[in-house]
């Protein structure tokens, strides 16, 4: 099972004002909204037009040390994206992207999903090491590749 260290001991919407993505006053607007209408604060923070996702998933890579990758011009083979079945990596928002051995990359918009990553584990008998990507990129890559 996947474990998570942070890299940075901070909340992520603080890590947002120290970067001088958002500032208190926008923090404290989504932290409001969140609470009323649920979901993770990075999106919030998306949905409410203070950050753009590629912000959060940065932010994501510094505070928990995952990398951040762009998918825009990322090629995926069939053979990888086969590998995690349509209905899955849609419903986990993550697309794989390599395999090496027994070691399956996929990158996700929340990699703290630990019930995608042991799924990941269960259908593809892989270890599993995380990129962080954006909801966007994401989705755009699982309608590019797994359609061919």
């Amino acid at each position: 099972m996947a474990k998570f260290h942070k890299q940075i001991d901070k909340p992520l919407g603080q890590i947002l004002v120290e970067r001088g993505v958002i500032n208190n006053t926008q923090l404290q607007q989504a932290l409001e909204a969140q609470k009323h209408g649920g979901g993770l604060v990075g999106e919030v923070i998306v949905e409410l037009g203070f950050a753009k996702e590629e912000d959060i998933a940065y932010c994501l890579s510094l505070q928990f040390g995952y990398p951040y990758l762009s998918l825009e011009n990322y090629e995926i083979s069939q053979e990888i994206i086969k590998i995690i079945p349509k209905n899955v990596a849609t419903h986990y928002c993550l697309v794989p992207i390599d395999k090496i051995g027994n070691t399956l990359t996929v990158a996700m918009a929340n990699p703290l999903n630990i019930q995608a990553i042991e799924d990941l584990e269960d259908i593809t008998h892989c270890d599993i090491q995380i990129f962080v990507s954006t909801p966007s990129d994401i989705r755009g890559s699982i309608e590019k590749f797994s359609d061919k």
